[in-house]
């Protein structure tokens, strides 16, 4: 287990928790211990795991709606990413695994290794707390997911996306008028849901007046 203390870079104070966070049912209920297998650890380090997930969207991109940062989180915790961690922790050959789950390949089933990166940040938490989880999950899950592709779209996008939740939602923008001098006009456009005049912008440009149009209608759906 001290190889697998290194590549954490973290040293448990209570070792029976660590030896829990990669005890599988498997092995539990062939040793008449099931009390003892990774299955609570489990629930506790996915609620952990998503609530530092969520954290770190919620703060690095406040642009971000709802539903692209509840897409991102459920990308980044999904079992084949839990499963790539794994692999780089090399988790599968510190797995206590019962005699037909070994002979079945569970060691490297992506299933059983990502319940055990889980199970290995609630040991993790109960040992040394919130912050030595939240950098191991920084270190091990977040920072290695291709997170800063995502860049925060504008309002009219965002607009676009949160329309498309709803099937059928029409959505479109209408200039309503112009005025000032051709040096410094000035337009005005309305957002138009499902025929119904939701905002109006102005400003400079066309696409501007649309994104500020954009802008005023999230303001108001939200």
């Amino acid at each position: 287990m001290r190889g697998l203390e290194e590549k954490l870079g973290y040293t448990f104070k209570n070792r029976s928790l660590l030896k829990k966070a990669v005890t599988h049912s498997s092995y539990a209920n062939e040793n008449r211990a099931q009390g003892e297998c990774n299955e609570r650890l489990e629930f506790l380090g996915d609620s952990i795991l998503g609530f530092v997930v969520a954290d770190y969207l919620y703060n690095k991109f406040p642009g971000l709606p709802e539903g692209k940062m509840t897409r991102l989180r459920a990308e980044m915790v999904c079992e084949e990413n839990l499963a790539v961690t794994a692999r780089g922790l090399e988790l599968g050959k510190y797995l206590l695994l019962g005699k037909g789950e070994e002979l079945g390949g569970g060691r490297t089933r992506p299933s059983i290794n990502a319940d055990a990166v889980e199970s290995l940040l609630a040991a993790v938490y109960l040992d040394g707390g919130l912050a030595e989880a939240s950098r191991l999950i920084y270190t091990h899950i977040i920072d290695r997911f291709p997170i800063k592709e995502h860049k925060t779209p504008d309002s009219k996008t965002m607009l676009q996306e949160l329309v498309q939740e709803v099937p059928g939602r029409t959505l479109k923008y209408v200039l309503k008028g112009e005025s000032g001098p051709d040096h410094k006009k000035v337009f005005t456009v309305a957002a138009v849901l499902d025929d119904v005049e939701i905002s109006v912008g102005s400003a400079g440009s066309k696409k501007a007046a649309e994104q500020e149009a954009a802008r005023l209608a999230l303001e108001k759906l939200s």
